[in-house]
Protein backbone atom coordinates (compact mmCIF):
# COMPACT_ATOMS: atom_id res chain seq x y z
CA UNK A 1 0.00 0.00 0.00
CA UNK A 2 1.45 3.52 -0.83
CA UNK A 3 2.16 6.17 1.66
CA UNK A 4 -0.75 8.39 1.15
CA UNK A 5 -3.43 5.06 0.87
CA UNK A 6 -2.12 3.91 4.16
CA UNK A 7 -2.49 7.56 5.90
CA UNK A 8 -6.12 7.65 4.12
CA UNK A 9 -7.16 4.42 4.96
CA UNK A 10 -6.19 4.99 8.61
CA UNK A 11 -8.00 8.08 9.18
CA UNK A 12 -10.83 6.21 7.58
CA UNK A 13 -10.76 3.73 9.93
CA UNK A 14 -10.68 6.21 12.90
CA UNK A 15 -13.09 8.09 11.62
CA UNK A 16 -15.94 5.87 10.73
CA UNK A 17 -15.94 3.21 13.67
CA UNK A 18 -16.78 3.56 17.49
CA UNK A 19 -13.29 3.45 18.68
CA UNK A 20 -12.20 1.31 21.99
CA UNK A 21 -9.65 3.58 24.03
CA UNK A 22 -6.30 2.53 22.65
CA UNK A 23 -7.49 3.00 18.94
CA UNK A 24 -8.80 6.51 19.79
CA UNK A 25 -5.93 7.33 21.41
CA UNK A 26 -3.98 6.14 18.36
CA UNK A 27 -6.66 7.81 15.60
CA UNK A 28 -5.84 11.40 18.07
CA UNK A 29 -2.15 10.76 17.76
CA UNK A 30 -2.26 10.10 13.79
CA UNK A 31 -4.89 13.39 13.36
CA UNK A 32 -2.83 15.33 15.58
CA UNK A 33 0.34 15.07 13.19
CA UNK A 34 -1.60 15.14 10.31
CA UNK A 35 -2.90 18.47 12.07
CA UNK A 36 1.02 19.59 12.25
CA UNK A 37 2.12 19.03 9.31
CA UNK A 38 -1.15 21.20 7.33
CA UNK A 39 -0.53 23.94 10.05
CA UNK A 40 -0.13 27.10 7.63
CA UNK A 41 -2.09 25.83 4.75
CA UNK A 42 -5.30 26.77 5.44
CA UNK A 43 -7.08 25.22 2.13
CA UNK A 44 -5.03 21.48 3.90
CA UNK A 45 -6.73 22.29 7.04
CA UNK A 46 -10.21 22.88 5.63
CA UNK A 47 -10.22 19.54 3.73
CA UNK A 48 -9.29 17.80 6.94
CA UNK A 49 -11.75 18.96 9.12
CA UNK A 50 -14.63 18.15 6.12
CA UNK A 51 -12.95 15.03 5.71
CA UNK A 52 -13.86 14.02 9.53
CA UNK A 53 -17.62 15.31 8.87
CA UNK A 54 -17.87 13.61 5.68
CA UNK A 55 -14.82 11.48 4.74
CA UNK A 56 -16.09 9.78 0.88
CA UNK A 57 -17.01 13.19 0.15
CA UNK A 58 -13.55 14.88 1.14
CA UNK A 59 -11.31 11.49 0.45
CA UNK A 60 -10.07 12.54 -3.47
CA UNK A 61 -8.93 15.85 -1.60
CA UNK A 62 -7.55 14.88 1.72
CA UNK A 63 -5.26 12.72 -0.39
CA UNK A 64 -3.97 15.54 -2.89
CA UNK A 65 -3.33 17.40 0.38
CA UNK A 66 -1.19 14.71 1.83
CA UNK A 67 0.32 14.18 -1.00
CA UNK A 68 0.99 17.99 -1.82
CA UNK A 69 2.28 18.64 1.57
CA UNK A 70 4.99 15.19 1.95
CA UNK A 71 2.89 13.43 4.43
CA UNK A 72 3.86 10.30 2.70
CA UNK A 73 7.52 10.89 3.76
CA UNK A 74 6.62 11.38 7.11
CA UNK A 75 8.08 8.72 9.63
CA UNK A 76 6.23 9.63 12.36
CA UNK A 77 2.68 10.10 10.35
CA UNK A 78 3.11 6.78 8.49
CA UNK A 79 4.16 5.42 11.95
CA UNK A 80 0.72 6.60 13.24
CA UNK A 81 -1.48 5.29 10.70
CA UNK A 82 0.25 1.74 10.91
CA UNK A 83 -0.62 1.99 14.57
CA UNK A 84 -3.82 2.82 14.04
CA UNK A 85 -4.75 0.08 11.75
CA UNK A 86 -3.18 -2.53 13.91
CA UNK A 87 -5.20 -1.03 16.87
CA UNK A 88 -8.73 -1.07 14.99
CA UNK A 89 -8.63 -4.54 14.05
CA UNK A 90 -7.62 -6.86 11.94
CA UNK A 91 -10.42 -7.04 9.42
CA UNK A 92 -12.25 -4.12 7.28
CA UNK A 93 -14.32 -5.70 5.31
CA UNK A 94 -17.87 -4.37 3.89
CA UNK A 95 -20.03 -7.12 2.06
CA UNK A 96 -23.11 -6.60 0.37
CA UNK A 97 -25.78 -8.45 -1.68
CA UNK A 98 -23.17 -11.83 -0.57
CA UNK A 99 -24.10 -15.53 0.01
CA UNK A 100 -21.77 -18.04 1.84
CA UNK A 101 -19.50 -15.42 2.67
CA UNK A 102 -16.40 -16.05 5.24
CA UNK A 103 -14.12 -13.53 6.93
CA UNK A 104 -11.64 -14.83 9.42
CA UNK A 105 -8.64 -17.10 9.85
CA UNK A 106 -8.94 -20.79 9.51
CA UNK A 107 -12.48 -20.90 8.21
CA UNK A 108 -14.11 -24.15 6.90
CA UNK A 109 -17.55 -24.12 4.50
CA UNK A 110 -19.25 -26.75 3.35
CA UNK A 111 -21.75 -26.10 0.75
CA UNK A 112 -24.84 -28.87 0.02
CA UNK A 113 -26.57 -27.85 -3.49
CA UNK A 114 -29.80 -29.93 -4.89
CA UNK A 115 -31.97 -32.08 -3.35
Amino acid sequence: MDPITLIVTALSAGVASALQDDAKAAYVRLRDLVKKRFAGHTSAEVVLAEYEAAPATWEAPLAAKLAELGAGDDADILAAAQALLTATGKYHVTIKDSQGVQVGDHNVQINRFGA
